[in-house]
């Protein structure tokens, strides 16, 4: 593919000894006095040999601003000697008759020299100008983009491009792999594998951390430069350039510098990616920890009912009440177990991102109804009130995600207000949104931890026995899973009041009343 100009311009400067001077720049610069002077030879009767001089001092000038020292120096003598040869009188002699001829000789001479250096001089200094400028718009735009990465994949990607794009060149990342061991890394699929003698030199420049290869002392490459990566504390890896020509000076200490600032990202992301590791792990075995404890625990319980109910009705006669009674709480144990299974099953559901709600038209009236009726044991000790504005209408969602999020909100409340209150649940429809409010009356929620009442596995600080902790991370997942949003905040005079705001559409002209 055909690189822009200035990519190409770049990349020479960066790659060149600054302002060379090569065998045909000479031949020009000869060539361009001598036409210059056989014109002149021809016109000289008309405009006199003294002009001729500012003609040639002008060729100089103009030389000066494309040329190096060497071709401007040989332009302003050769310039000088024709000028006395053919033009000065006597003409076809080095000889000059009249004194102020010999000084306008030598002042030429002074002048062409002095004109032309300095001039190539500006050049030269307005061209490393202009490549310092480049080297730090380039370091510049790699720092932000490396900055800007999140991860280590967008860091690779972002170096390879940064180098390709300002100079042209072809980059092959090869990081460690956490054991001291090199593994090729490069999301550019037109790289094609180093071969194995390239490899072989990769990982001794990692093991001494010299460059090595291609324009260096040792270990000669087929294509790649290859430059160990020095962080502070480890070693990341290897970069493999693809240089075209060798660099020199300023530019290898530019190259140096370019990857000491991809190799300190590089390390930074290197033990980001092992501390989030760590925190992982760490987290992993305090959720198992977690997670074993409250289920254990809740299972525990109702196993034990379950166990000693069923061997008490198996060996023992008892009065028919008694049965009735033993049986319903073997059947409050399984419903608690099941409750339980459940809420695992839902929370694997949501960490799987496998949640997709079907929405379908639902009245609130059934779903308030039917959690009701599922939670009669444990709002028998208080008093439920259930407020529905008169013209609430048919609302899309999904009944049975929205079933669990109300009985997960209901439950909880039974679980923290005090007993013989009222808990109050209200439905309403207000600007294209649906709205369920569960309130109680008791303690409330601490200050400090109505951020944290949604996590998983978190429950309040003093908290009575029992609960995985769930409950209210499912009513969330459920919630967004929505697109909708779930609060939680204190009633004044104690209680704590859930709000679920849903976005949903209304059939049209159709209310319930």
């Amino acid at each position: 593919m055909k690189r822009p100009n200035k990519i190409k311009r770049f990349r020479n400067n960066l790659s060149l000894p600054v302002l060379t001077s090569s065998f045909w720049n000479y031949i020009l610069a000869a060539l361009a006095v001598i036409i210059s002077s056989g014109i002149c030879f021809f016109i000289v009767d008309y405009i006199g040999y003294q002009s001729v001089s500012f003609i040639l001092l002008f060729v100089v000038s103009i030389l000066s601003i494309f040329m190096g020292i060497g071709p401007i120096t040989l332009a302003a003598s050769l310039s000088a000697f024709i000028w006395n040869f053919f033009f000065i009188p006597p003409k076809f002699t080095i000889d000059i008759d009249k004194t102020e001829d010999a000084l306008m000789f030598g002042m030429f001479f002074i002048i062409a020299l002095v004109n032309g250096v300095l001039t190539s001089r500006v050049r030269r200094q307005e061209r490393l100008t202009r490549d310092r400028e480049e080297r730090t718009n380039a370091l510049y735009q790699l720092t932000k983009g490396l900055a800007n990465s999140n991860n280590m994949d967008e860091l690779i990607e972002t170096t390879v491009n940064n180098i390709k794009v300002n100079f042209g060149l072809d980059v092959i990342i090869i990081l460690q792999d956490g054991n001291n061991h090199l593994a090729e890394y490069s999301k550019d699929p037109l790289l094609k594998k180093l071969t194995s003698e390239e490899i072989g030199v990769a990982e001794r420049v990692f093991e001494n951390s010299l460059k090595a290869g291609k324009y260096t002392d040792s270990l000669q490459s087929e294509k790649y430069t290859f430059y160990p990566m020095m962080g502070n504390s480890i070693k990341p890896g290897v970069i493999a350039v693809k240089h075209s020509i060798p660099v020199h000076g300023n530019n290898d200490e530019f190259w140096d510098t370019f990857i000491t600032q991809i190799s300190n990202a590089v390390e930074k992301e290197f033990l980001n990616e092992l501390a989030r590791k760590a925190r992982f792990l760490n987290e992993s075995d305090k959720l198992y920890k977690t997670l074993f404890n409250s289920i254990s625990h809740e299972l525990r319980i109702p196993v034990a009912t379950i166990m000693s109910a069923s061997e008490s009705l198996l060996t023992t006669q008892h009065p028919e009440d008694i049965r009735k009674e033993l049986s319903h709480e073997i059947l409050k144990a399984a419903d608690r177990l099941n409750r339980l299974i459940e809420n695992l099953l839902n929370m694997s559901r949501l960490e799987s991102g496998r949640i997709t709600p079907r929405l379908d038209w639902c009245d609130i009236h059934d779903l308030i109804n039917k959690v009701a009726d599922s939670l009669l044991d444990e709002l028998k000790p208080f008093h439920l009130q259930v407020e529905i504005c008169d013209e609430m209408p048919l609302v899309r969602i999904d009944f049975g995600l929205m079933e669990q999020v109300l009985y997960n909100l209901i439950y909880n409340a039974t679980q923290y207000a005090s007993i013989s209150t009222n808990l109050r649940v209200k439905a309403s429809y207000e600007k294209g949104m649906m709205i369920l409010q569960v309130l109680d009356r008791g303690p409330g929620i601490p200050k400090k931890e109505i951020s944290l009442i949604f996590n998983k596995f978190y429950r309040i600080e003093g908290s009575k026995a029992g609960g995985t902790g769930l409950g209210l991370s499912i009513a969330k997942g459920f919630t967004l899973a929505h697109k909708g949003t779930i609060t939680a905040e204190n009633r004044q005079n104690g209680g704590a009041k859930f709000t679920i705001r849903i976005p949903s559409d209304i059939p049209k002209d159709e209310f319930k009343g």
